[in-house]
C-alpha cells in the first residue's frame, strides 16, 4: 500500500512494476514499513527506495512529509500502523490474520478508514466497532485476500454484510471520503432448509460486529440429548464477545435500542406462540386462536418495522417438500409460510439458503 507517495506499508516482489501498471512512482518513497508477521523471503528493494524496516509496538515514526505512523500492537504476529497525514486524516493498516490488541473505548478515536483482513478476521473490525475506532462513516478496505476467499459476487455480498469492499489492485482510494462504504442492511432475515447452512450464514453477517445478544428461541428442553448437542454446536461457532438470551418474548428487545440481534429462530417462536393461542385444537383455533395468533404475528412484525437494533433472524422453509400428512402439521406450515413473507416485508435483505450457498432475495 503506498500512501501519498512518501510511505510504503510491506513490500512484495515486483513493487516498482505494480506501482508503474497503477500509474505511480516510487521515486518519492522516504519510508517503508513491514507488517507482516516475518520478513519472508528476501525481497530485492527497487533502487532509490529506503531499507524497509519496522516500527516497535506502541512508539511513533515522525516523516519529512509531514505524516505520522505509530505501530499498533496486535493479538498475534505482525505490526499495525496507524498513519495519520499531513490534513489530519487517519488510516489504519493491519497485517494478515491480525486484530489489535489492548484497545480501550475512546483511546484512539475512530479513523477514515481500516484496511484488514476482514475475512480472515471479522473480529478485528468488531473490537474496532466496540470502542469506537470504526464508525459509520469509516471506510473498512479487505485485503490480503488468497484464493480460499469466494468468487467475486459472494466476496462482496459477505464483505458488505460486514461494511467492508474489497478494490482492485492498483486502485487508488482516497482517505476520508466514505461515498462507497457499503450500507449494512438493518434488518435482515435468513431463511432455508434443515442444514441448509442458514445459521451459519446468520452468524456470518454479524461476526463483525461487538456485543451480539444471541436470542435463541427453542428453550433447553431437559433430557432431550440430540437437542443439547445441536446447541453447543451453535453455541461453540459463536464469538466468546456474544452473549445469550433464550426467550420467545421478541417484542420487548426490539422495542428498546442496544446491541445486534441475532434470533434464532423464528420457527420456534411460531411453535412456542400455536402452543400458548391453542392452535393445535381445531375448535380453539375456530374459536379466537387464529386472531389470537394472527394478532401475535402482526406485534411481531410491527416491533420489527419499528426497531432501531440491528437485526438478524433465522426462519426454516417448510413449504417446499412433502405436504405434511396431520392437519396440525399443515397448519403450522401454511403458519409459517405467513409468518416468513410478513416478516421478510419488513426486511431491507432476505436471503435464501440451499445447500450452502446464500441466494439473495432482496436487498
Amino acid at each position: 500500500m503506498l500512501v501519498d507517495g512518501a510511505l510504503l506499508l510491506d513490500l512484495t516482489p515486483g513493487a516498482a512494476f505494480a506501482a508503474a501498471r497503477a500509474g505511480r512512482s516510487l521515486g518519492g518513497v522516504r519510508q517503508v514499513l513491514l507488517s507482516h508477521p516475518h520478513n519472508g523471503p528476501a525481497v530485492e528493494v527497487p533502487a532509490g527506495l529506503p531499507q524497509p524496516g519496522r516500527v516497535p509496538d506502541g512508539r511513533e515514526l515522525a516523516l519529512l512529509t509531514g505524516h505520522r505512523v505509530r505501530a499498533v500492537a496486535m493479538d498475534s504476529p505482525g505490526t499495525g500502523y496507524a498513519v495519520t497525514g499531513p490534513d489530519g486524516q487517519r488510516l489504519l493498516y493491519l497485517p494478515p490474520g491480525g486484530a489489535p490488541a489492548g484497545l480501550e473505548e475512546g483511546a484512539v478515536g475512530m479513523y477514515d478508514m481500516v484496511v484488514a483482513d476482514v475475512v480472515r478476521r471479522p473480529d478485528a473490525l468488531a473490537k474496532l466497532r466496540a470502542v469506537g475506532a470504526v464508525g459509520p462513516t469509516t471506510d473498512v478496505v479487505a485485503v490480503h485476500l488468497d484464493h480460499d476467499v469466494p468468487p467475486g459476487a459472494e466476496l462482496r455480498r459477505q464483505l458488505a454484510a460486514a461494511g467492508a469492499r474489497a478494490v482492485p489492485d492498483g486502485a487508488t482510494l482516497v482517505v476520508g471520503a466514505y461515498e462507497d462504504v457499503p450500507d449494512v442492511p438493518r434488518r435482515t432475515l435468513v431463511v432455508g432448509g434443515a442444514r441448509s447452512g442458514k445459521s451459519v450464514e446468520a452468524e456470518r453477517r454479524l461476526e463483525a460486529f461487538p456485543d451480539v445478544l444471541y436470542v435463541a428461541t427453542g428453550g433447553t428442553r431437559g433430557g432431550d440429548t440430540e437437542w443439547a448437542e445441536r446447541v453447543a454446536a451453535h453455541r461453540e461457532r459463536r464469538p466468546g464477545s456474544w452473549r445469550t438470551t433464550e426467550t420467545c418474548d421478541l417484542v420487548p428487545l426490539l422495542a428498546v435500542d442496544g446491541a445486534p440481534l441475532l434470533i434464532d429462530c423464528l420457527s420456534l417462536w411460531l411453535t412456542d406462540a400455536m402452543d400458548s393461542v391453542g392452535a393445535w385444537d381445531d375448535a380453539v383455533w375456530a374459536d379466537g386462536g387464529e386472531r389470537a395468533l394472527r394478532e401475535r404475528v402482526r406485534e411481531l412484525t410491527d416491533a420489527v418495522r419499528a426497531t432501531r437494533r440491528t437485526v438478524v433472524a433465522v426462519s426454516n422453509e417448510v413449504g417446499s417438500g412433502i405436504v405434511p400428512a396431520t392437519a396440525s402439521g399443515r397448519r403450522y406450515r401454511d403458519e409459517l409460510g405467513r409468518l416468513n413473507a410478513a416478516f421478510a416485508g419488513e426486511c431491507e435483505q432476505v436471503v435464501l439458503v440451499v445447500a450452502g450457498q446464500a441466494l439473495v432475495l432482496r436487498g
